[in-house]
């Protein structure tokens, strides 16, 4: 689809791979909806291409009055909606049965479904409802828009400690082609990354050890972590192709993590 002058609501576009994403679409003259609760580098708010809605994903008045704001934007600019793009995530890590005996703690289970699940969803939901109204590209293949889910490698490989958090990455990828179908008739496609390791605020605390076997154990090539703007060419990428719909993409140097019990 075409980028420029559409406009992209953007969950966790402040920082990280949100952030690279927005930098690139920026850079192809699209306009940008940053949903996150930190605001974006001057650098960035200070472009008239961007607004800044801060918003707790896991609140739904607030990811309301986000989607309602975009949309009111895009009006007033011209540039339609064109997608949304969910890189807002957290990462957490508690094993089903922790060291003392104790059960997972069930607050931390809600609190990462909350924010990758039913964050994701719930963004995604309140901006399909106005994505569906936007006139068609004048194409062949008429297309409306994009939605874009960030799963995980932990979808597929979940290391100890991963079973909140991979069962929402694989919930993510579990809902993209159902979804997609939904969504054929409105002429919208859903496409699920699935990052490896990346360079992150997430991982940017790994002891060097935990880095060094990340790496050389679990990484084909090229061994090192991936950088933000490959997630973001990757995003470019699926904005692009028409023909890329209900996938989920693993973006990961050919990793596949082993268990580590």
């Amino acid at each position: 689809m075409k980028v420029e002058n559409r406009t992209f609501v953007v969950s966790g576009g402040s920082s990280g791979l949100g952030l690279s994403t927005v930098h690139d679409l920026l850079s192809k003259k699209a306009y940008v909806a940053i949903v996150d609760r930190s605001p974006p580098p001057q650098t960035i708010s200070s472009s008239p291409n961007v607004k800044f809605y801060q918003t707790d994903i896991t609140v739904l008045k607030e990811v309301a009055s986000a989607v309602d704001k975009s949309v009111e934007w895009a009006a007033s600019t011209g540039a339609p909606l064109g997608g949304v793009i969910n890189c807002a995530g957290v990462g957490t890590a508690s094993k089903i049965i922790d060291a003392h005996g104790k059960p997972h703690n069930l607050e931390l289970w809600d609190f990462t479904l909350a924010v990758n699940l039913t964050g994701s969803f719930n963004l995604t939901r309140l901006v399909l409802e106005h994505l569906v109204k936007v006139s068609p590209e004048d194409t062949t293949d008429g297309e409306r828009g994009v939605v874009v889910f960030v799963a995980s490698a932990a979808a597929f490989e979940g290391q100890p400690g991963q079973t909140a958090y991979s069962a929402t990455k694989g919930a993510l990828c579990s809902m993209t082609l159902p979804m997609a179908r939904d969504l054929a008739r409105h002429a919208i496609r859903v496409v699920t990354i699935a990052p490896g390791v990346f360079d992150s605020s997430m991982t940017a605390n790994f002891p060097a050890k935990t880095r060094r076997s990340l790496e050389n154990e679990g990484i084909v090539y090229p061994r090192r972590f991936g950088q933000p703007y490959e997630f973001s060419k990757t995003v470019m990428w699926i904005l692009d192709c028409p023909y890329v719909n209900g996938e989920t993409i693993r973006l990961s140097g050919g990793g596949r993590l082993p268990g580590k019990l």
